[in-house]
Parts: C-alpha cells; sequence; structure tokens
C-alpha cells in the first residue's frame, strides 16, 4: 500500500513513513493510492466480532504487512484495554430508528481516543524498530490535545507539545492538558484561536530548522493518516450492530476538521451501504455553506458553546476535495491558492458529486440548547452540545425514516458545563470516577503570543533542557 499527496508532487510513501511524516512536502495530505473494498459477504462474516477483532480487520490491509499481524494485534488490544464499556463503542437508542454511537469511553472522554490511544501504541512500536527520538506537535480546538497527550505520555520516544487557543476551550478540557505533569509533555496556551494553533503547526512542519538535529515532527491532528484510518472503524460497528451489510445506515457527524465524516465517507467508498452522511456544523459553518451554497469562504470565528466546533479551516476537506476533483494535485493546489486569499468555489461536477454525497446543517447555540433540553427530558439521557448539533442536523435533513440514523457522540458532557448549565440543568455533569480529582490537580503550561518565533524559541529551549 502505497499513500500519494494531494497536490500530486511528492513522492510516494509505505504506510509506517506516511505515519512519522505528517503533511506532504509539496504542502498536501497523504491519502492511500488505492482504498481497499469488502465484499457484502465478508462484511456480513463479521457481524458478532469484537471492537477490536473488527479494527484488525478494517486497518490491517491499510498497513499491508509492514507491521506483523501480531504486532498490530498487539497494538490494537492495548489502545483499547483503558476504555471504560466494554463495547468500546456503545450505541444508545433516543427516538425511532435514532441512536448515539457514544465514542466518549475512552480515557479522555472524546472521539480522539479512537484513533490517539492507537496512534500513541503504533508510534512507540516504529520509533523503537527505528531507534528515532521524535517531537510530536499539535494543535487542540479542545479534544485532541488531552487524547494525544494521554496516548504518548509514557513514550521514551516522543517530547509532544501542544498548542490550544488560551482561554478558549472549557476548564475541563484544558485541565485534561495541563495536569499531566511528564517530563515528555509541554502544553502552550497560544494568544490566539485554533486556526492560529493550527497554521503555526502547518508552518513550523514545513521549516523544521529550528530543531535539535536529528529531530523531526510527528503530526497527532488529523492531518496523520493513521488517525482517519483508526476512525473508520466504528463506522463498521455501529452499522454492523444495526443490521448491515442487509440494511443500510445513517450517519450524523458533528465535524469542524472534516477527519470524522471523511472517514464514514471512506467506510462507505470500502463497501459499508451507508444511505446518508450528514455535516453536522454549529455557527462556524464553512462547510455547510460549501456543501448548501458553494461558498467556501473564511469568515470571522465565532466563540460558541461548542468549541471543539469553533473551526473556519478544515484541514481534512482536502482530502475531500482531492476525491470530487478525481484525484487531479494541480487543481487542489489552485483550489487551495484561491482559499488562502479568502475564498475557494467549486466546480459545478464537484459540488455535484459532493451533494450526492453529504447533507449538510448548521445549527446556532441557541437551538443546540434548546435540543438538550428536548432530548432529555423525554429520554433522561445528557447529550455534550457538539453530539445534540449532530441530533439536530439529523433530525432536521433526514431522508427516510425506515433507515438507522447513527448520531455520533463526540464528547462526554461532563467537558462542557456551560452548554449543559444553558440547557436548564442545575447541577455540573459529574466526571467519571477516574477524573473526579481534576481541579485538585496540580496544572503546567506556558502561555504564549501568537508569534511562530516565539513558540520556536520556546520548543528549542525546552528539548535544549
Amino acid at each position: 500500500m502505497k499513500y500519494i499527496s494531494t497536490r500530486g508532487q511528492a513522492p510516494a510513501l509505505n504506510f509506517e513513513d506516511v505515519v512519522l511524516t505528517g503533511l506532504a512536502p509539496d504542502g498536501g495530505l497523504y491519502v492511500p493510492e488505492t482504498l481497499p473494498e469488502f465484499s457484502q459477504e465478508e462484511i456480513a462474516s463479521w457481524v458478532g466480532l469484537s471492537y477490536e477483532e473488527l479494527a484488525f480487520k478494517v486497518m490491517s490491509p491499510f498497513v499491508a504487512g509492514e507491521v506483523p499481524d501480531a504486532e498490530l494485534k498487539r497494538i490494537i488490544g492495548e489502545a483499547y484495554k483503558s476504555f471504560r464499556h466494554g463495547a468500546i463503542a456503545p450505541l444508545v437508542q433516543t427516538s425511532h430508528n435514532e441512536w448515539i454511537l457514544e465514542l466518549f469511553q475512552g480515557p479522555t472522554l472524546a472521539f480522539k481516543d479512537f484513533a490517539l490511544q492507537f496512534l500513541g501504541h503504533l508510534l512507540d512500536y516504529i520509533l523503537k524498530k527505528r531507534q528515532q527520538k521524535v517531537v510530536i506537535m499539535g494543535a487542540t480546538s479542545g479534544d485532541t490535545g488531552s487524547a494525544a497527550i494521554e496516548g504518548c505520555r509514557r513514550s521514551e520516544n516522543v517530547d509532544i507539545f501542544i498548542l490550544h487557543p488560551h482561554n478558549r476551550v472549557s476548564n475541563v478540557q484544558r485541565r485534561q492538558m495541563t495536569t499531566v505533569l511528564e517530563n515528555n509533555v509541554h502544553n502552550i496556551a497560544l494568544d490566539g484561536n485554533f486556526d492560529d494553533c493550527q497554521n503555526m503547526v502547518k508552518a513550523s512542519f514545513a521549516n523544521q530548522g529550528f530543531l535539535p538535529e536529528g529531530r523531526q515532527l510527528v503530526a497527532v491532528n488529523s492531518i496523520n493518516w493513521a488517525r482517519i484510518m483508526a476512525q473508520i472503524v466504528y463506522y463498521f460497528y455501529a452499522a454492523l450492530a444495526l443490521g448491515a451489510p442487509a440494511r443500510p445506515v445513517s450517519f450524523s457527524v458533528p465535524t469542524g476538521n472534516f477527519g470524522d465524516i471523511f472517514a464514514g465517507y471512506l467506510a462507505k467508498r470500502m463497501g459499508l451501504p451507508i444511505e446518508q452522511l450528514v455535516i453536522a456544523t454549529n455557527s462556524n459553518d464553512i462547510l455547510h455553506r460549501c456543501i448548501s451554497a458553494n461558498d467556501h469562504s473564511k469568515q470571522p470565528l465565532e466563540h460558541t458553546l461548542s468549541p471543539s466546533m469553533d473551526i473556519m479551516v478544515s484541514s481534512n476537506f482536502e482530502r475531500m476535495l482531492f476525491d470530487l476533483y478525481q484525484r487531479d494535485g494541480d487543481a487542489i493546489r489552485q483550489l487551495m491558492e484561491d482559499f488562502k486569499s479568502g475564498a475557494m468555489h467549486l466546480s459545478d461536477t464537484a459540488l455535484e458529486r459532493a451533494r450526492a454525497l453529504f447533507s449538510s446543517h448548521r445549527v446556532d447555540d441557541a437551538r443546540m440548547v434548546e435540543v438538550i433540553r428536548e432530548v432529555f427530558e423525554k429520554t433522561e439521557y445528557l447529550l455534550d452540545p457538539h453530539t445534540a448539533i449532530g441530533v439536530e442536523a439529523a433530525r432536521a435533513t433526514r431522508r427516510n425514516q425506515s433507515t438507522p440514523m447513527v448520531c455520533l457522540a463526540t464528547a462526554h458532557p461532563a467537558k462542557f458545563p456551560e452548554a449543559v448549565k444553558e440547557a436548564g440543568q442545575s447541577d455540573d455533569p459529574a466526571l467519571p470516577h477516574h477524573m473526579n480529582d481534576l481541579f485538585k490537580r496540580e496544572e503546567r503550561y506556558e502561555v504564549l503570543p501568537n508569534n511562530l518565533s516565539d513558540v520556536h524559541k520556546f520548543i528549542t529551549r525546552t528539548l535544549g533542557h
């Protein structure tokens, strides 16, 4: 299995190299040269497999033997043994043929654990084999950072630097990162928004000269292919539990960076009978505007009660565009240049293809809060704000009531007490018992200005100690 860049001007890489590389040298994102496809008979034979067994079936074609099967099974087992629920990704019914896929059963209470627990153990394996030390640099709008830190905190071959927007993540999200005091973990609170953090990470990958000799950057953001690969699995797991492949299943995905729903699109391409894929956005609705009105323009970022989706530059959308434009790297390079200037517009053909694949819907804070209240009053099930946006988008766009609709629950409501209180809950939702002392733990982080040079100096100084 080879991996190629969306911009068409970088050498093809094998699996291990693509895990360590992140952004391609031409600025593009790596995607598989070909996708594995599974027959309906093969998918049907997976009914009843455990999550770990299914993960091996879905992911092994992408690894293509570079990691021996026994090692890959061990890595998968290690990744998911820290999840609290035996099903790993349990389903809960909230209405007729409407289901919540709980993706917050991992150690940091967010869907990012599925990919980043796996990636942490995979990196350990690759780096030990190569006797190599790396620097992880990542940007987070709240959940990626804590999941990446949790996945890598015990690695002897990794120093990890996570940038989050100062005072723009929830207190729980911040503390999940900043109370991890291992010597290889470093948190940077940047005076800016998430897009500023993400731009800084991209600029650092493009020019790594600030690093000590022998070190390279590794990405943990969803530009890293291994993250997308790991997320494909839970689409298969949920669909099989609800009757696939004998019947189709639909999914609604709260998304800002497009990685999670891109994994769903890949699952469909690989043979999973997905009827409808719903892009659910908050007020930062660039993806909804693009699909509904061909308006992929940068607008001022709004700070909302669903902060993990407060994103205006959806990095993974480039991977989708690559397919919408029939894998034409030149066309993608031009689109990305257009977007740098503020806006890009899809061709009529690409837009038609996108609309055939996706529905989309925008949900503002006021409606999101109402949905949390309404669902709780009817079911006593408490949604986090991002999941509530997914539920509302599913209900607003759903085409077929007889097809199960799965709404991805991307985080535990305890991470977002402000939204839950707005919805009329008098008490903060309780943190799981393994986190009940979170607000008593010591914090450690550095507040830095929105300046690339200052961030690079901090990293260089820290690595020199």
